[in-house]
């Protein structure tokens, strides 16, 4: 499919979504999101896709926040919205039955710091820089951010990473919890599609409820129910068949998604 904003490569049943915007740092505007959602819906349906990585063009941006010359003349119920809108999206890569991870491969700042949050997990070149500067326009985060953040760094760095507008590096990030690995560009996107190529090897049927599962968590008791409603039907599936007869056999397993 022919996009205006984002480029997309399918390679060894890994889909890479490239956002193709370098002269505006990748900026999110309405084309981009909506291309965004048209591509991530492929990821639903496609069969051949089995993962995906979203990163940015260019080598100084993953996505520099939202085109925010969209903002200018906006009523109070049209920009709620435009953030419902960038929400539904990023609830679809959230819940995605697939993995979706990000290559944050420079600034990722506003809506680019909530859109690799929604991802499933994050790796980030050495010269990546992640924040939620919303303040300094007068805003707060509108995709998800004042949410996922608590989810990833805790509630009282959500709340000085906001307020303060402050940039951080992919050092602290990864610090912080909020990155799972980092590594030099070069070797950002070789290293993220190893580790997917390695969960691509395993149930995809259990990868999707582990998705779920993680997605519930809560601390309360309804996410320990999920995950034994979500272990339980794990036993229906031939994949688990699949898996538990192999380790008895000594042998690799055959997962056919079912």
């Amino acid at each position: 499919m022919s996009y205006q904003t984002i480029l997309t490569t399918l390679e060894n049943n890994i889909l890479t979504i490239t956002i193709n915007r370098p002269d505006k740092m990748n900026a999110l505007n309405k084309t981009v999101i909506a291309e965004l959602s048209t591509a991530i819906e492929e990821v639903y349906q496609n069969k051949d896709i089995k993962a995906a990585i979203i990163t940015g063009s260019g080598t100084k941006a993953f996505v520099a926040g939202a085109d925010i010359s969209e903002f200018q003349n906006l009523t109070v119920e049209q920009a709620k919205q435009l953030a419902q809108v960038g929400q539904d999206l990023f609830f679809k890569i959230e819940k995605s039955p697939k993995p979706i991870v990000a290559a944050v491969n420079g600034f990722a700042l506003g809506g680019g710091c909530e859109l690799a949050l929604a991802c499933h997990f994050i790796y980030a070149s050495e010269n990546a820089k992640f924040g939620q500067p919303e303040v300094n326009l007068g805003l707060i985060p509108g995709y998800g951010g004042t949410q996922r953040l608590v989810s990833a760094i805790g509630k009282r760095k959500t709340m000085e990473w906001i307020m303060s507008a402050k940039l951080y590096s992919a050092a602290d990030a990864e610090k912080a919890g909020l990155v799972n690995e980092v590594h030099t560009p070069e070797e950002l996107l070789p290293r993220l599609t190893e580790s997917l190529a390695l969960i691509l090897t395993k149930a995809p049927v259990a990868i999707n409820y582990v998705i779920q599962a993680v997605n519930g968590y809560t601390g309360e008791k309804k996410g320990f129910d999920l995950e034994v409603e979500l272990f339980g039907k794990c036993f229906g599936t031939k994949d688990k068949q699949e898996g538990t007869s192999a380790f008895l056999e000594k042998r690799k397993p055959n997962f056919t998604g079912e």
